[in-house]
């Protein structure tokens, strides 16, 4: 009699894609809860994040990675780093299009990189903000994308909305090959709450501050525990380049980094589910996109490497 029982499958699926298609909005909507930082400016995720989803069919190990961007100091080379790791290693690719645009110069090289795999069939083309573009536009766009992918196989998502998840998990599960479970099935990521705590208030401060203050910013978590009164209790310090720059996150009487403070501690309470109590300090750390041991500090391990 021939056995029909479905075997197991598990792998590393990349998330890829220019910086702002969506990609860390896409991990936190297939995990069902908030585990990235978000905000609307490029460049909100620095280094490699992952979201362990486990069903009884299936494992998927998804790495929401950076965007790629020129290479001008210590941090850029890093995040660079991050996404040429997630290339070579991943079992399943998603390619992150925001359709709201056509494909530019980035794409060209970013599919280009994808175009070094052997096996195309572990690409998938994923036409993101669809739900942002009018009829015409949005083939005219999905065309540009798909003259870089040629063999890709294509799926139209919102990670807004929510719209074609379902579909889109059912083609990733397709291409997984047979595995183990790598996490136990309770574990949704392999950061530490408060590692995601000091993304969150990054993401806050780049969604409040204007120009090209958020990219000279960097955030810690240095206490994070819970208290007697059943809140948590969480110590975080947002670094600038500059003694001028402390000024512009705080704020006049304090508005700014108020405003800030209550963006994060929102988002931090929708991760963890508790009551938080969220105390943040403004510091200078001159230079610190090229201070290997302090990018080593907040958690971008390896920054100084090939330097």
């Amino acid at each position: 009699m021939e056995n029909t029982e479905k075997q197991f499958k598990s792998g590393f699926i990349a998330l890829i894609g220019k910086p702002n298609a969506g990609k860390s909005t896409l991990l936190n909507a297939l995990m069902g809860q908030p585990i990235a930082g978000v905000s609307f400016r490029p460049q909100t995720t620095r280094r490699r994040q992952l979201g362990i989803l486990s069903t009884d069919r299936y494992q998927m190990v998804l790495i929401d990675t950076p965007g790629l961007n020129d290479a001008k100091d210590r941090l850029s080379r890093f995040i660079n780093n991050e996404v040429i790791f997630a290339l070579q290693d991943a079992d399943v690719l998603l390619y992150l299009a925001d359709v709201s645009k056509p494909a530019d110069n980035l794409d060209q090289q970013l599919t280009d990189a994808l175009k070094s795999r052997r096996n195309q069939d572990e690409v998938l083309l994923v036409y993101n903000k669809t739900d942002s573009v009018d009829s015409v536009n949005l083939q005219q766009n999905k065309a540009s994308y798909q003259n870089l992918l040629v063999e890709a196989k294509t799926i139209e998502i919102s990670a807004r909305s929510g719209k074609g998840l379902e579909k889109l998990l059912e083609l990733i599960e397709e291409r997984l090959p047979e595995g183990p479970e790598y996490y136990p099935v309770d574990q949704i990521t392999e950061d530490f709450e408060k590692d995601i705590a000091a993304e969150m208030i990054r993401a806050a401060a780049m969604a409040n501050l204007d120009d090209e203050l958020p990219y000279s910013i960097a955030t810690l978590v240095d206490e994070y525990k819970e208290r007697d009164n059943e809140v948590l209790y969480i110590h975080g310090m947002i670094f600038v380049e500059r003694e001028a720059q402390k000024p512009i996150i705080i704020g006049r009487k304090g508005a700014m980094i108020r405003k800030i403070s209550t963006d994060a501690r929102i988002a931090i309470e929708e991760m963890s589910d508790k009551k938080i109590f969220l105390d943040l300090q403004v510091k200078t750390q001159k230079d610190w996109k090229n201070d290997a041991a302090f990018l080593k500090r907040v958690g971008l391990a390896g920054a100084g490497d090939n330097a």
